[in-house]
C-alpha cells in the first residue's frame, strides 16, 4: 500500500485530500501544526497522524524520523496569507508567507528525500494569484508564482521522484465562509471570471491531487486548475 503524508491535512483542502486518499486505499498520514486536529481527523477516516509545521524545521526532520520506512507521496497545502500593500509589509510575516509556499517545502524535501521512494511524487500548492497581479496581492502573488521555478528545480534534484504544483483558481473550500452573505458575490464574480461558466470545488482539487499522485510521466510541472482564468480578457 502506497504511503501518502499530507502536511496542511487536517482543515479545509487538504483534508479533502486526505479523506479521498483513504478511500482510494491509500495509506494516509496527517500532517498539520495543530496534532490534535490531525488526530481526530485521522481518527475519523481511518489515518495516523504526525506533527509537521512548516516554520519549524525540527518538526519536519521528526517527522520523516517518525516515516523513515518509507514514503511514496507528500501533499503540501500549506500558506500564510500577507495580504498587504508593499507599503504594509510586515517582514516576519513575508518571511512566513515564504516559508509556508517555497522554503517550507525545501526544508521538507530535504529531511524526505532520504525516506521518498524512488517512484513517488510531491504535489506543492499554489494559486492563481501568481498569474494575476493586483494591488494587495504582491505577497500571495510572489509567492505563489515562486512555487511554478520551485517544482521545476525541485524535480531535476530529487528525480526520478517527481515534484508538481496545483494551482487552484477561487475554490469554494470553506475559506470563503467567513465573509457571511457577501460569499455569494464572490463565488458568482470568480464564476463569471472563467470559461467554464462556474467556480471551483473540493472535489475538482481533490480529483487533480490524485490524478498527479498517479501521473508517473508528469514531472516539474503546474497544473492549472482555474476554468480557463487565466485566458478570460478583462
Amino acid at each position: 500500500m502506497e504511503r501518502v503524508l499530507v502536511i496542511g491535512g487536517a482543515r479545509a483542502l487538504g483534508a479533502a485530500v486526505a479523506r479521498r486518499a483513504v478511500t482510494d486505499g491509500y495509506e494516509v498520514v496527517v500532517g498539520a501544526r495543530d496534532l490534535a486536529a490531525a488526530e481526530a481527523l485521522a481518527a475519523e477516516i481511518g489515518a495516523t497522524a504526525v506533527r509537521v509545521d512548516l516554520q519549524d524545521e525540527t518538526t519536519i526532520a521528526a517527522a520523516a524520523a517518525l516515516l523513515a520506512d518509507g514514503v511514496d507521496h507528500i501533499v503540501t497545502t500549506g500558506s500564510a496569507p500577507h495580504d498587504v500593500r508593499a507599503v504594509d509589509l510586515d517582514h516576519d510575516e513575508l518571511v512566513a508567507a515564504f516559508t509556508a509556499k517555497v522554503i517550507g517545502p525545501m526544508l521538507v524535501a530535504k529531511h524526505f528525500a532520504p525516506v521518498m521512494r524512488p517512484r513517488g511524487s510531491i504535489v506543492v500548492f499554489s494559486g492563481v494569484v501568481g498569474w494575476r497581479p493586483g494591488p494587495g496581492s504582491l505577497v500571495k502573488g510572489t509567492t505563489n508564482g515562486a512555487v511554478e521555478h520551485l517544482v521545476r528545480h525541485l524535480a531535476a534534484d530529487l528525480a526520478p521522484v517527481r515534484v508538481n504544483a496545483l494551482s487552484p483558481g477561487v475554490i469554494d473550500s470553506g475559506a470563503w465562509d467567513r465573509l457571511g452573505a457577501g460569499k455569494a458575490g464572490v463565488l458568482s464574480k470568480a464564476a463569471a471570471g472563467t470559461l467554464v461558466g462556474r467556480h471551483g470545488e473540493p472535489d475538482d482539487v481533490v480529483d487533480a491531487v490524485l490524478w498527479l499522485l498517479r501521473a508517473g510521466f508528469v514531472s516539474g510541472e503546474t497544473i492549472h486548475l482555474e476554468g480557463g482564468a487565466r485566458h478570460r480578457a478583462a
